[in-house]
């Protein structure tokens, strides 16, 4: 599945792990794990480095997703790259935010790591799958990783500021 925005993440994969059939033949996805690939703005760190979240928070709601990442720091170790582990905040729109939000999760013990737009969603759908509506394996294994394409909480380290590589392209194109 290619890229999802916001609310169409829950829609498009609340859709996938549904049952297909007719009504009274209902034939059951026999999924076991689900991986999810990300970019997202990093409020530790910088571009390029990796986030592997513990839990998604959807901001301005009480809607907390805490899961088992089946993937790890120790996975991706090695590679070059700064990895952090901890809590992403699920927000409405990254046009929305401000320093001053963005520094309370920082500094709050939520151990917010940082923040992307679909998270929460995608997680909403895959435990009411799993765990409310028994459509999937109710101990799917998930694994999550976000790709820092920003930093907003750093003067001139947003999406807006430049590419979403490590080192910025000197070649004319």
């Amino acid at each position: 599945m290619d890229y999802a925005f916001g609310e169409q993440a829950y829609e498009t994969i609340d859709e996938l792990l549904k049952p297909f059939g007719t009504k009274n033949d209902k034939i059951h996805l026999n999924i076991d794990s689900i991986s999810i690939m990300g970019k997202a703005g990093i409020l530790e760190g910088g571009k390029g480095d990796i986030m592997i979240p513990s839990a998604h928070i959807f901001e301005g709601t009480a809607d907390n997703y805490p899961f088992k990442n089946e993937l790890s720091k120790a996975d991706l170790e090695g590679q070059g790259v700064n990895i952090y582990e901890g809590t992403m905040v699920s927000v409405l729109g990254t046009s929305l935010q401000n320093k001053d939000i963005l520094k309370f999760f920082f500094n709050s013990t939520w151990n917010v790591i940082g923040l992307e737009m679909e998270g929460a969603h995608y997680q909403k759908a895959i435990q009411a799958a799993s765990k409310v509506r028994g459509s999937i394996n109710p101990d799917v294994k998930v694994r999550y990783a976000y790709y820092a394409s920003d930093n907003p909480l750093e003067t001139g380290g947003t999406l807006a500021s430049g590419g979403l590589g490590t080192s910025e392209c000197d070649q004319p194109i």
